[in-house]
């Protein structure tokens, strides 16, 4: 499936808590109903997909690289996301990473669930993952 084109609509997540669940790879296996409607996917387009999927191109991959790092050692991830609808708009959210175990103990897949962010706070990661993606284009064009 393709990556949408990214357009400048955004769509404001009012409120809820949405719910994912994914392996260890990262690929869904869970999707709950205000995922699937602030997505914009349908459940079957979603399952088995990588989570990635969603990633919008202005996120910094130095936050994912942090993510990974703190789940992969059993330890909660918590930021600011800016996530890619199927029809290419966008919306922002607070996600919460937490590590998901088996009735073994097993550690089996994550669960994520966000909620909508604070409109001030919003404004200064915005501005901060614009700076990170600057250092990530100048990282590169020295490389």
């Amino acid at each position: 499936m393709a990556k949408p084109t990214p357009t400048d609509v955004e769509v404001k997540f009012e409120g809820g808590n949405m719910i994912t669940e994914t392996d260890l790879r990262g690929r869904i296996t869970y999707v709950n109903r205000l995922f699937i409607k602030m997505s914009g996917y349908e459940k079957d387009e979603l399952i088995g997909k990588p989570h990635s999927l969603l990633r919008h191109p202005d996120m910094p991959k130095c936050c994912f690289r942090s993510m990974w790092e703190s789940v992969l050692k059993g330890e909660p991830w918590e930021g600011y996301v800016k996530n890619l609808r199927k029809d290419g708009a966008f919306y922002w959210v607070i996600v919460l990473v937490t590590p998901k175990y088996d009735e073994h103990g097993e550690h089996c897949g994550f669960i994520a669930v966000r909620k909508p962010p604070g409109e001030l706070t919003l404004e200064e990661i915005k501005s901060k993952y614009a700076y990170m993606l600057s250092e990530e284009s100048c990282r590169r064009e020295n490389n």
